[in-house]
């Protein structure tokens, strides 16, 4: 019985709520009945007054026009003011194999000591991938082609074939040093 009573209350209490809220909703809650003709007559005022008058649109400024006459001289994007002698000068040989360290970055590699004396002087040059590699002048290493020239008890001197932009190469020297332990 105490359940039925508490579900009766209920219901009441949603009832009211209910016709609380629809009474609020046919009323602004500020609002009294006389607002509505004073909210007119100022629409009606408003409409009333001439519209401000529209900025005059911006003059178009004429432009001058160019006539391109430059089709005897030089193409900029073609290869033809090239020296033809220089096609003939350093370039990568294509056909000569891979050698181990010509995949990685010259700047992952790490030199980390040398073998034997004099002109037998090998480096030893760790790669990423942790395997240490016995390098000799004349060896490749790095990605752009870098020819190994000397080495020496604390460097590995190297020369690499870079692009120079212009479709040729150009000689860049680099080198490895001795890691600091």
């Amino acid at each position: 019985m105490a359940g039925n009573r508490y579900a009766t209350v209920l219901r009441g209490t949603a009832a009211v709520m209910l016709v609380l809220t629809l009474a609020a909703c046919g009323r602004g809650v500020n609002s009294t009945p006389g607002d509505a003709p004073n909210l007119r007559k100022w629409v009606a005022d408003v409409r009333a007054r001439p519209a401000p008058p529209l900025e005059p649109l911006p003059v178009m400024q004429q432009f001058e026009t160019f006539e391109y006459a430059a089709q005897d001289l030089r193409d900029p994007f073609s290869d033809a003011w090239r020296n033809p002698e220089d096609g003939s000068g350093l370039r990568p040989d294509p056909n000569r194999p891979k050698q181990p360290l010509e995949q990685y970055p010259l700047d992952s590699l790490d030199m980390v000591g040398t073998i034997g004396q004099g002109s037998g002087l090998l480096a030893l040059v760790m790669a990423p991938d942790k395997v240490t590699h016995r390098i000799r002048p004349g060896a490749y290493m790095g990605q752009n082609d870098g020819r190994v020239v000397a080495v020496h008890d604390d460097r590995v001197e190297l020369v690499e074939l870079v692009p120079d932009g212009a479709g040729g190469w150009l000689e860049r020297p680099a080198s490895i040093a001795l890691e600091d332990q």
